[in-house]
This record gives C-alpha cells, sequence and structure tokens, in this order.
C-alpha cells in the first residue's frame, strides 16, 4: 500500500509522522520503503542521522525520481510512504496520482483548516478517477487542558467533506523534536512516555491489520 504523508501547509510535521511511522512497521516486520519527496530533504536527513548512530532497524528509502520512472516497483514491498510537500509540485501531483491513501497531519489552527480545505480540493483535481482514500488527524494538538483550540480543529474537520478523521492525536511535545533530532523514533527514545502512547494509538488506527 502506497500511503502520503502531505498537505499544502509547511511545517505541519510531514516528515516527522513520515520516520516515526516508518520505524514503527519496521518494528512490525514489514518491508517499508520511504520516498523523501521534498527538496527539503528532511525526512533524507534523520534517516541518515540514524544510519550514523547504528540504530536498528535500518529503513530503506528511495529516490523521488521513481515516482515518475517506476512507480509499479514500488508496490513490491509491503508498505511505501511518501513525504511530500509544495516545494516540489509536480511531486506532490504524481504522488497523489498514484497513493492508495492520503494522510494528512493538520495543526490546531483556523488556517490550517483552511489550507487543509484547499488540499482537499486539490487531491480531488489530481487524482482522477481513482477512490483515494484521505485521512486526517490532529497533530501538535494542545497539552494544557484549558486551551480548546484542538478540540476546535478537531469538530471542523470532522466536518469537512472528503476526509476521514481519525481520533488519535499527537501533541505538542519536545519528545518529538528530541527523538527526531537524534535518528529515534519517540517510543524508541521513550517507550513509556505520553508521547509514545500517542504514536501508538496513531498507528494502530492506520495499521489495525497488523495487530491482529
Amino acid at each position: 500500500m502506497i500511503t502520503m504523508i502531505g498537505s499544502l501547509k509547511g511545517g505541519s510535521g510531514k516528515s516527522t509522522v513520515t520516520f516515526n511511522l516508518a520505524i514503527w512497521l519496521a518494528l512490525a516486520g514489514t518491508d517499508v520503503v520511504v520516498i523523501d519527496a521534498d527538496p527539503q530533504a528532511t525526512l533524507s536527513d534523520v534517516l541518515q542521522v540514524r544510519d550514523e548512530e547504528g540504530y536498528k532497524p535500518t529503513v530503506r528509502q528511495e529516490r523521488a525520481a521513481m515516482l515518475h520512472d517506476h512507480p509499479d516497483a514500488l508496490r513490491k514491498h509491503d508498505q511505501e510512504l511518501i513525504d511530500v510537500g509544495t516545494a516540489s509540485m509536480d511531486n506532490l501531483r504524481r504522488s497523489i496520482a498514484i497513493a492508495d491513501r492520503i494522510l494528512v497531519p493538520v495543526p490546531p489552527s483556523q488556517a490550517d483548516i483552511w489550507s487543509t480545505q484547499r488540499f482537499l480540493r486539490f487531491v480531488a483535481a489530481n487524482a482522477g478517477e481513482r477512490d483515494v482514500e484521505v485521512l486526517g488527524f490532529i497533530n501538535r494538538a494542545d497539552t494544557h487542558h484549558a486551551i480548546r483550540e484542538s478540540d476546535e480543529a478537531a469538530a471542523a474537520l470532522i466536518s469537512l467533506p472528503g476526509i476521514e478523521y481519525l481520533k488519535p492525536r499527537l501533541a505538542q511535545r519536545t519528545a518529538y523534536r528530541r527523538s527526531f533530532s537524534e535518528g529515534l523514533a519517540v517510543f524508541e527514545q521513550q517507550p513509556r512516555s505520553k508521547g509514545a502512547a500517542e504514536w501508538n494509538a496513531l498507528a494502530a488506527a492506520l495499521y489495525p491489520q497488523l495487530l491482529s
């Protein structure tokens, strides 16, 4: 299955989500490959750090050119993850054209809800006749109970047509930034942390078949 992690807005946490998802799938014994289709190459950078540190499991990475030249070759793996944004519109359009599903991290702000609406229209315009599953979840959610922006964003996301809302959220935690900078998934560095629990809930919602 080809899963694209994308949106029209920068800073939504796409590379962090893709990286953690790749490590989780690898630990689950899945044959997973990733493509960093964003010229900023953040995902490539963190995978290089992981390799240099010698952390296991490693994750195989393919060139972004495969999206255009050999898309069928990607499907020989169990799972394929594509990290892509608007820095390369060609890669974004091509990723939508071949993806089986699209995962959209949505930070809790009105601007991100508006951006998600525009992204859904962009997906519809580039998916053609294909039925592409689009899933959205709240990323970088509030951690203070008195702040309600995340709940408001979730309610808005639920109401959007063309996207399925996933209930598990990832909060705005330093654990994600710290582990990412060290080439580790959050559940590797702090396996009993709130961040790890949040991540495991999201991964279970995305890949329930791997838990049975």
